[in-house]
């Protein structure tokens, strides 16, 4: 059965990735929705260029975005991109061949990521299977802010796709950092909102356990200098998460006993 494909894209200032990502869906897509929070770039402009459905709206967290994304698409089928990501030739037909006769509930792809200008296929990058094309009255975008992902409900059938969607993630170290100190604030936010604590044992226990992971035991040594920053970054990127949840319960605990 040939099914109607709305695409959905969620940006912010993404000037330099959404043509790439919009141009790889050409061909597969009855419609292109994107949300935007409010980019002050060229987003805008470019995304209209291309004819999209173009809605403004305010940020909140990745997973309200991304479902208010998803409740835009006039069709059930869905397949749901970021900015910064675009699909291989493979990976379009294979979407193209799912189009024609869609038989499952909901698709996983592999993801492989662009990191400083090189491709890693070690180091836990990859295959990173993401689901993201999916009738969306059996799945729904649910996770942990910042790491959202779609949640296809209980008993739903989950197939899998050759090709890969390609995910430009950093083009720079500041960028990189940058991200680490967004995620690490949205993490605290997110444990603290909760009622979640932790512990030094914690600071000190994970952070190493996660550079011996990614780079051996997830062969990060296989991605040269890369897979060893990545390494190294995924580790500190602990070390903040963690530090940051424990010092705001500190601060807290500080500031009432001085009052």
């Amino acid at each position: 059965m040939e099914v109607k494909l709305s695409v959905c894209i969620i940006t912010y200032n993404e000037e330099r990735n959404i043509e790439r990502c919009l141009k790889s869906v050409e061909g597969i897509a009855d419609e292109i929705i994107v949300v935007d929070s409010l980019s002050t770039d060229r987003t805008k402009e470019i995304c209209l260029a291309h004819g999209v459905r173009f809605i403004e709206n305010p940020f909140k967290s990745m997973i309200d975005q991304k479902s208010f994304a998803l409740k835009q698409a006039n069709y059930k089928h869905v397949l749901a991109l970021d900015a910064d990501e675009a699909l291989t030739e493979e990976l379009r037909n294979s979407v193209l061949a799912v189009k024609n006769n869609w038989m499952a509930d909901a698709y996983l792809m592999n993801r492989l990521t662009n990191y400083r200008g090189e491709w890693i296929r070690h180091s836990g990058w990859y295959p990173d299977r993401k689901l993201r094309l999916f009738d969306k009255t059996k799945a729904a975008w649910g996770g942990q802010n910042p790491h959202d992902r779609v949640i296809p409900e209980e008993g739903a059938k989950v197939q899998r796709l050759k090709g890969d969607m390609l995910h430009y993630f950093c083009y720079n170290v500041k960028q990189h950092l940058d991200q680490v100190n967004r995620y690490s604030e949205i993490f605290k936010d997110e444990m603290k909102a909760k009622g979640r604590k932790t512990s030094v044992l914690a600071i000190v226990v994970k952070p190493p356990f996660r550079f011996f992971r990614t780079y051996f035991l997830q062969a990060g040594f296989l991605d040269g200098f890369n897979g060893f920053f990545i390494a190294g970054l995924s580790a500190y990127t602990v070390f903040l998460k963690y530090s940051k949840l424990y010092l705001s319960y500190k601060d807290e605990e500080e500031t009432s006993c001085s009052n």
